[in-house]
């Protein structure tokens, strides 16, 4: 095998014994090739930078400028370069740190020849075809693939600033009857810190929107497929990290250009959310073409709608575009549609009823309860408002928000809330 064929390793450590053993384990692998070691990560920058290797073995706790912080550089500065951390530690903290920091995977120390060298190769065929595209990318500069500009997708956001509102219910539901239609849908779950559309749908993917932050570079249709969960009713899912702490690998923009990438491929993209205004949630609302605003018949829920009302209105923010749906209403609480819409000064468009047992048979067992329960009124609210959300986005067909707005909108909301 010709040296142009294999794949060259740099490896950064500031242990030489440490440098001289990973060499030895991969000195007899023909499709493998060190071309350089570096015992600090200042070292490790600049020998990337002059060899451009096919991937970095690189060390966390080193010297100066430490694996993290070198790793950052390498990813920015020589996006076709992959980065591999390695750690006695194996702390979720280190793990999280290392791939935000754009390290593609994660050894922890010992481990045997065999398990680095299928790490080396995993690693380096999951950026392979991403090389091309990131050639020609300035340093410094996203290397987004870029997505041709198409505005069929629609985004429907269901939100609630109260918590236990029913959101994810509700989106898991509302999405099964809109695939079910003639219409192209996914499910994104945008709870990235505890999403619950796995077990909404029963659905045991191995895929999550951490695959697609971690290769945010090669990000574009195909491989956003590749990550979506199929559900039996033909309704498509991106699902959520499968642990809390890694809800952090996802930002803001990269959420933006799924949202993006999505839009280019399905009709509709339902997206469940989380009671935040924190600048991932913002970005949510920001590409919204459709607002499902969730309340409950009881007090402190009213009560946290009308301060976000409030706060739309000093934005001016669109209210035609906001849908305001009233869950779990209950003729016998005392608390109706009409009481709501007069208080929040926004009608209330479709009452979904009370209907505890169903609902929890429904996520106990994993299936939406417009399939298992479809003759029930609870379905029937769904289907009302499913039939009211592609009358008005066809209604819509034509109309975009100013570029600008969103951005300035979000910079307002980030005032006001502290959004980081």
């Amino acid at each position: 095998m010709q040296s142009s064929d294999r794949i060259r390793i740099v490896i950064v450590d500031d242990i030489p014994e440490t440098r001289d053993n990973l060499r030895k384990l991969l000195q007899f692998e023909a499709d493998i090739e060190v071309v350089g070691q570096a015992s600090t990560g200042e070292e490790g920058v600049a020998l990337a930078k002059k060899i451009h290797p096919h991937v970095v073995l690189m060390d966390i706790n080193m010297p100066g400028l430490d694996g993290i912080s070198a790793s950052e550089t390498i990813t920015r500065e020589m996006p076709a370069t992959q980065v591999i951390m390695m750690s006695v530690q194996s702390e979720s903290d280190y793990i999280r740190r290392s791939m935000l920091a754009g390290a593609r995977d994660f050894l922890t120390k010992p481990f045997s020849g065999d398990e680095l060298i299928s790490t080396i190769r995993r690693v380096y065929e999951r950026g392979r075809h991403a090389m091309p595209r990131v050639a020609a990318v300035q340093p410094g500069i996203p290397s987004v693939a870029p997505i041709a500009p198409d505005s069929r997708g629609k985004v429907i956001t269901l939100f609630s600033p109260k918590g236990g509102a029913g959101c994810s219910v509700l989106a898991a539901n509302l999405a099964v009857v809109l695939a079910q239609t003639d219409k192209k849908t996914v499910l994104v779950d945008a709870n990235l810190l505890f999403g619950d559309m796995g077990v909404l749908l029963d659905i045991r993917g191995t895929h999550s929107i951490v695959d697609l932050a971690q290769r945010f570079e090669e990000l574009d249709a195909d491989l956003v497929s590749s990550v979506l969960s199929a559900h039996g009713s033909g309704l498509k899912v991106l699902l959520a990290p499968p642990r809390p702490e890694m809800g952090e690998l996802v930002t803001a923009t990269q959420l933006k250009e799924i949202l993006a990438v999505l839009r280019a491929r399905f009709d509709y993209i339902v997206v469940d959310t989380f009671t935040s205004l924190q600048d991932v949630m913002l970005t949510v609302l920001d590409q919204a073409d459709r607002i499902i605003l969730i309340a409950t018949p009881d007090i402190p829920c009213i009560k946290d709608m009308r301060l976000f009302f409030e706060v739309v209105d000093q934005l001016k923010y669109e209210r035609d575009k906001t849908t305001l749906i009233l869950n779990r209403v209950d003729k016998h609480a005392g608390i109706g549609a009409e009481n709501v819409a007069n208080i929040l000064k926004h009608p209330v468009s479709v009452s979904i009823p009370a209907d505890e047992r169903t609902v929890m048979f429904s996520v106990n067992q994993g299936v939406p309860f417009v399939i298992r329960e479809p003759n029930k009124a609870i379905t029937a609210a769904i289907n009302e408002l499913a039939r009211l959300l592609r009358s008005a986005l066809e209604e819509d067909e034509g109309t975009e928000l100013e570029p600008t707005t969103a951005t300035v909108r979000r910079s307002r909301l980030s005032r006001l809330f502290g959004a980081r």
